[in-house]
């Protein structure tokens, strides 16, 4: 990129000019400030690269920058684009001028988490035919250069694997047919699989070479293989040769002693027995983990020390995905403890079984193209993260000492250093309780049902003064809340809505068949437009860092949820009111136990807010999700 062409460049969120990050899935250029807050946002919602310092592929640095010069901000700003709207609405763009917390940061987050002022397509009563459209649209759109095009059908919900019923392929068929390498660069970015087949039976890789598109295929050929390869590239520098067919680069430890393979032998057998979603999984969660640390690195290396990097500019752990189960997104922080040893032979044991189960061996790879790691790389890194994972040194731990550590779930969540045979088997005992889960929910809703009967017969008395809410806080124990995030997603999945926990005495008076009557559709709205405006404060509140009213706020979202709740029938008919009663109801418990862990306790240690935050605002995510689903059902039910 020239220096003239950078020099006439601006921050796409504030105005600073020469900005030097990138935001490869939103198509924009951002300055550090603005970057700092992109990072905090996780790399599901913006994927930031230093323009200069960061290793980029040529085509996708292109990419990038011929949609920041078409004007893709455009996109994430449309509604600001109007005077009239900007008007009506009070909002405005960040300038520079503004303070980064609370100014820039509300804006970003509103601009791309939030999506609040991308155009928005007219409502549907079906919204997987609108996306099915906008995904036909993107097939159809990849054969020509207009990025910005396909760039604003992705933001709107298009699927960059979208099969096409008719056509027999996705648009990486169809962009790797015409040689659109921009096209390509951007629907990898945005999860297209080059390995997919068409019903041919052939890949893009294949079209592209077919079509004499040769650069393209060795490219697509490296986004196919991109995990593995970032993450060899990580512990040693090198990348397999993928044109001479060597797709796998599998270092060792140099300093291995043999106590250390021993266990490296016992956490390789428990990683070799997960099933290959959950490979895939944690090998994704571990790739997150390196975009994490290589870019703290270029973060640390490029700031000005005294003034920018502060406790607000720094990402210390992965930032919560809503899409993700609160066990994961756990597991994914706890990543952050891993010292640079430990965190180096998890990655080599992932790149190690990646190779095993892509060439469908059944046991252990053989050791070629193997390279040893300097010793030096320990030393490397751990100036940079070992101060992240905890104050401990865990490089002196005695071996023996690891022996002796209990390998209960709460060990795994404990505060201590986490190793990688601990996090192994957080990840294998969750497969294995799924089943037993199930097992107890169904006991638990015959042994509810029965106690209900028994109820109905002994309690008539204790009817009217009996609180409706006292199922709600009854659902989670605040005590318990400290367990280990295995034990509390059993919880939330236990904990039912209004009457499956225990006795609503207002509700015991009707029979116990299925009431199939919904509520109105203006109701609910009128409810759920409550329960928004009190998320809406609870959120504000977050962004100001006002935590003594994260409490107040959750109070007032638990009095509208069971309002809401109390308007649907005690045993609807629809499973999936169920399912959305149970997360609503469940959710806000959860939002409660977590906000009064933002209350100090006398003689405590106060807690960490970062942490807290991002687990309300998962929370507040989840009771919007669900009251979203329940206005669309009834508003499906009551038209029909």
């Amino acid at each position: 990129m020239s220096k003239r062409l950078r020099n006439a460049e601006s921050c796409a969120d504030c105005g600073v000019p020469e900005p030097r990050w990138a935001s490869v899935n939103r198509g924009v250029l951002i300055c550090d400030e603005c970057c700092s807050v992109h990072r905090s946002l996780g790399r599901h919602s913006s994927q930031v690269r230093h323009l200069t310092h960061s290793l980029w592929p040529p085509t996708q640095l292109q990419m990038v920058q011929t949609l920041y010069n078409n004007g893709a901000n455009s996109i994430w700003e449309h509604s600001l684009l109007d005077p009239a709207s900007v008007v009506m609405s009070g909002k405005r763009k960040a300038s520079p001028q503004d303070k980064l917390h609370p100014n820039k940061s509300e804006f970003i987050r509103a601009k791309y988490q939030m999506l609040a002022f991308v155009h928005r397509m007219p409502c549907r009563d079906d919204d997987s035919s609108t996306a099915k459209d906008l995904s036909k649209q993107l097939h159809s759109s990849v054969r020509a250069a207009n990025l910005e095009t396909c760039l604003r059908l992705l933001s709107l919900g298009a699927q960059a694997n979208f099969f096409h019923p008719e056509k027999g392929n996705t648009p990486l068929h169809v962009a790797a047919k015409a040689g659109q390498v921009s096209q390509a660069e951007l629907l990898a970015v945005y999860g297209a699989d080059p390995g997919a087949l068409d019903s041919n039976g052939k890949t893009p890789i294949d079209y592209a070479r077919e079509a004499g598109h040769y650069d393209m295929a060795d490219r697509l050929v490296e986004v196919q293989y991109e995990l593995t390869d970032r993450l060899a590239f990580y512990l040693c520098g090198r990348k397999p040769d993928h044109k001479s067919g060597e797709h796998f680069v599998v270092p060792q430890m140099a300093d291995s002693s043999p106590d250390l393979t021993e266990l490296a032998k016992a956490a390789k057998r428990k990683l070799q027995s997960l099933s290959n979603h959950l490979f895939e999984e944690l090998a994704m969660d571990v790739y997150d983990e390196v975009d994490r640390r290589e870019t703290d690195a270029v973060w640390l290396a490029t700031q000005n020390h005294s003034t920018l990097v502060t406790e607000t500019t720094l990402v210390p752990f992965l930032p919560v995905n809503p899409e993700y189960s609160s066990t994961r997104n756990q597991g994914r922080q706890k990543l952050a403890r891993f010292n640079a040893h430990e965190f180096a032979t998890l990655v080599i044991d992932i790149l190690s079984d990646a190779k095993r189960r892509q060439q469908g061996n059944s046991v252990c790879s053989p050791k070629d193209n193997v390279e040893l790691i300097l010793k030096g790389v320990a030393v490397r890194h751990s100036s940079d993260y070992d101060s992240v994972a905890s104050d401990e040194d865990t490089d002196q731990e005695l071996p023996s000492s690891k022996g002796d550590r209990t390998k209960s779930l709460d060990s795994d969540l404990s505060d201590g250093p986490i190793t990688m045979h601990e996090y192994m088997e957080v990840k294998n005992a969750l497969s294995a309780s799924e089943a037993k889960i199930q097992q107890l929910l169904k006991a638990n809703d015959n042994l509810n049902d029965e106690l209900r009967l028994m109820q109905k017969k002994t309690s008539k008395l204790e009817k009217q003064s009996s609180v409706p809410e006292s199922d709600y806080d009854n659902a989670f124990n605040d005590s318990e809340m400290e367990d280990s995030g295995f034990a509390r997603r059993g919880r939330l999945r236990s904990g039912g809505w209004l009457g499956e926990g225990s006795s609503i005495p207002e509700l015991d008076d009707l029979e116990m068949e299925a009431d199939p009557t919904l509520p109105s559709t203006e109701d609910v709205i009128r409810k759920t437009e409550q329960i928004t405006k009190n998320i809406q404060e609870l959120l504000r509140a977050a962004q100001d860092n006002k935590h003594n009213s994260f409490l107040p706020c959750s109070e007032r979202i638990h009095v509208a949820v069971t309002e809401m709740a109390a308007l649907f029938p005690k045993k609807p008919r629809s499973e999936t009111v169920r399912g959305s009663l149970r997360l609503l109801t469940a959710s806000a418990c959860r939002l409660q136990s977590e906000c009064r862990k933002a209350v100090p306790l006398d003689g405590c240690s106060g807690p960490d807010m970062q942490l807290v935050t991002q687990q309300v605002i998962q929370c507040a995510y989840d009771i919007a999700k669900a009251a979203k689903q329940l206005v669309t059902i009834t508003t499906k039910e009551n038209t029909n």
